[in-house]
């Protein structure tokens, strides 16, 4: 296991091993690369929080959506960790379908759950959050903490900007979500910060089988698209 001192070098200002550091990040890459080959098929990514316990309703609700994913032909790949990472994980496995999970490692609670039948360890969470959307059709976020919105909005960013496909993000789960979405509406869109466009690239939904046809629509259709105006970035 690598130090979390390294990640810190990395990241500081001054750095003294240039080559050796840009060698190991390449080395990832290439080991995720090859990774997202071996999967095979198309996948779906599933963000949620790893506090949940499994006798959380919200923890049923992931697995029997990693269940309907396997059954509609998706791949469903997670962080690989515990709570409704497991859980989607879990779901997968028990219907027959592949389960991936791309781990990091963390100084505590992150380790990957029992029900992986892919699975890699990254140290780094750049070259871990490009696989889990470059093996994506579609994604979907349950309920989670910072984790979890960091990959919602660097996703709705990437789609906005036009440097990945826009196909379909979900939001599970309406109490989850309404306090950030009516915050979306009522700050950043009345402000002038992002477009009435913007504020449709995700889709949310309490229903797990809604969230299923909502991306298997999408691929069958391959509605995915770059959008139109991926000049309007959220980054100004």
């Amino acid at each position: 296991m690598v130090h979390p001192m390294e990640d810190r070098r990395i990241l500081a200002r001054q750095e003294h091993d240039l080559r050796g550091q840009v060698e190991l990040i390449a080395d990832e890459f290439l080991e995720g690369f090859k990774a997202v080959e071996e999967i095979g098929r198309p996948g779906v990514t599933v963000f949620g929080s790893a506090r949940v316990s499994r006798d959380s309703t919200l923890y049923e609700q992931a697995r029997e959506l990693g269940r309907r994913l396997a059954q509609a032909g998706f791949a469903v790949i997670t962080g690989g960790g515990p709570g409704l990472m497991e859980a989607a994980n879990r779901g997968a496995r028990e219907a027959g379908g592949l389960s991936v999970g791309f781990n990091i490692e963390l100084p505590h609670e992150q380790r990957a759950n029992p029900y992986l039948d892919l699975e890699v360890t990254f140290r780094h969470f750049y070259a871990r959050k490009t696989m889990l959307v470059k093996a994506a059709e579609g994604l979907v976020l349950c309920p989670g903490g910072f984790g979890t919105l960091d990959e919602l909005f660097e996703s709705l960013v990437l789609i906005q900007t036009g440097k990945i496909f826009h196909f379909p993000v979900v939001m599970l789960g309406h109490d989850h979500w309404r306090g950030l979405i009516d915050w979306c509406a009522d700050r950043l869109l009345a402000e002038g910060m992002i477009s009435p466009d913007d504020v449709e690239l995700a889709v949310v939904t309490d229903d797990s089988s809604e969230a299923v046809e909502t991306i298997l629509a999408c691929y069958e259709k391959r509605c995915a698209h770059v959008p139109a105006a991926p000049e309007k970035a959220a980054a100004e």
